[in-house]
């Protein structure tokens, strides 16, 4: 059943993409799949750029001490990760668009983002979650994994499709710009308020867990710390909605994935111990 959905999806994506060749079609590294990408990337990071200026200038950023120093260490790795790993896609001229910034927010809230650009924000309460260097770069990998595989893009497409009959975003932002600036907060995963986060698809977190893993492990990180962080998240969340009623993969459904693209990750890891 899961397999004629997961061809069914493809499916669709594929139509969808062929329905409109003229403007953008792309496909997500390591997975494949295809995806509609209608909005230029240059424009999405533009406005994601203005976006985390706002968000930070309202936020209380941690600048000093041992947590800030963790976020940047980390972020770090799992940047100069993230644009080998585009180089070795063929992407070279996208890993060159990320200006890599990352900001600790202290807000009690067990959550992270990035922006398209490599515009990163970790919130202080999740760090009580990730622990470690390792269990942090869980997450940072795991949210720059949202930015890789052009999930906000394929969002906010969609959205222009579905909202603005497939109006292009600069036509968009001067004609309606307050209805466009908030689909562009909704494709970031980010609510039009500061701090409150939107869940992505399950799709599109089972991919950025499935990419992050392999970011990850090439920036020098134990992907196998992947399970015990998601973990320890699903034993300090509240109640879990049934999951054909969430965004989000069930904890142990997720757990179970994520175990079973270890391998891969787990190789890429290898090799560079090796």
């Amino acid at each position: 059943m899961r397999t004629m959905k997961r061809s069914a999806a493809r499916l669709g994506s594929a139509l969808a993409c062929l329905s409109l060749l003229a403007v953008g079609c792309a496909t997500v590294p390591v997975t494949g799949r295809q995806q509609l990408t209608l909005v230029p990337n240059t424009e999405l990071i533009a406005m994601g750029a203005e976006s985390y200026a706002g968000l930070l200038d309202k936020a209380d950023i941690v600048q000093t001490g041992p947590e800030a120093e963790r976020v940047e260490r980390v972020g770090r790795r799992v940047a100069a990760s993230t644009e080998r790993f585009l180089r070795e896609q063929g992407l070279a001229a996208e890993a060159a668009t990320y200006d890599w910034q990352f900001s600790l927010i202290d807000d009690d809230q067990k959550n992270a983002f990035c922006m398209p650009g490599g515009r990163i924000g970790v919130y202080t309460g999740i760090l009580g979650v990730t622990q470690t260097d390792a269990g942090l770069a869980v997450v940072m990998a795991h949210e720059v994994a949202h930015a890789v595989a052009n999930h906000s893009n394929e969002r906010m497409s969609q959205m222009l499709l579905a909202e603005l009959g497939g109006m292009a975003l600069s036509r968009a932002l001067e004609e309606r710009p307050e209805r466009t600036k908030q689909l562009a907060m909704v494709a970031y995963g980010l609510g039009a308020q500061v701090g409150v986060l939107l869940p992505y698809s399950r799709q599109h977190e089972s991919e950025a867990d499935r990419i992050g893993l392999i970011l990850m492990a090439q920036a020098g990180y134990d992907p196998r710390e992947a399970v015990p962080f998601w973990s320890r998240m699903a034993s300090g969340a509240d109640a879990q909605p049934p999951e054909f009623l969430s965004t989000h993969p069930h904890p142990a459904t997720r757990i179970d994935d994520i175990r079973a693209h270890l391998p891969e990750a787990i190789e890429v890891y290898e090799r560079e111990r090796s």
